[in-house]
């Protein structure tokens, strides 16, 4: 299956780079390559895309801007955003605005290709071994989803914890030596519990609660 990609980055240097990169796959194909946020969204209206990667930082249209837009309008389109580690907030307010992960733009090409086929395949990822630690290091002060992470069940924190690690259900069910659908079952439980829209939001209230570290 082959994957459309539309990309945005306001350097020129780097959006060359990131083209070249995924060009070279015989598998990924770059309809789209442009500069600001605006015209992103105008080219997932034009093109819709598999996978939209989105730099965080851009003038006026930014990648939190661009994750909510896709996210809304154009929910069959999976969005992907490149990060540095300094954009920590913007990181997490990426993913609670939808987007189904991140990439750190001192990547490898391998890591790139990688995240661009994880993303594009349904799953999600959020919070790379690489940066997982430094996504974690804060707390906030006030913990809305206390009560709603007491409530869960000591399964369902074990489960959570293993989908705030990005595995998939199989994976989950094969470490916690349960049945897929018993998975699924605890999955949709957290996310109830949570009030979460999906699973990468689910994991965001892990990380941003201090619960998944």
């Amino acid at each position: 299956m082959r994957v459309r990609l539309v990309l945005a980055d306001d350097e020129p240097l780097i959006l060359d780079g990131l083209t070249v990169v995924l060009r070279a796959q015989p598998d990924l194909d770059v309809v789209a390559a442009v500069t600001d946020g605006v015209a992103a969204l105008a080219a997932v209206r034009a093109h819709a895309p598999d996978v939209v990667l989105v730099d965080l930082r851009m003038p006026g249209l930014d990648g939190v801007d661009v994750a909510a837009r896709v996210t809304r309008e154009h929910p069959s389109t999976r969005t992907l955003v490149l990060t540095t580690f300094d954009d920590e907030d913007s990181v997490r307010r990426a993913l609670g605005a939808g987007a189904h992960g991140y990439v750190l733009k001192r990547s490898t090409p391998a890591d790139l290709v990688h995240a661009v086929r994880l993303v594009a395949s349904g799953r999600s990822l959020v919070v790379p071994t690489s940066a997982r630690g430094h996504l974690a290091t804060q707390r906030p002060a006030s913990d809305p989803y206390g009560a709603a992470l007491a409530a869960l069940t000591e399964r369902e924190r074990d489960v959570l914890r293993l989908v705030a690690r990005g595995r998939t259900n199989a994976e989950i069910a094969a470490d916690l030596f349960l049945g897929r659908e018993t998975v699924k079952t605890h999955v949709s439980g957290i996310l109830a519990k949570l009030g979460a829209r999906d699973r990468t939001h689910a994991v965001v209230i892990a990380y941003d609660s201090g619960f998944a570290r």
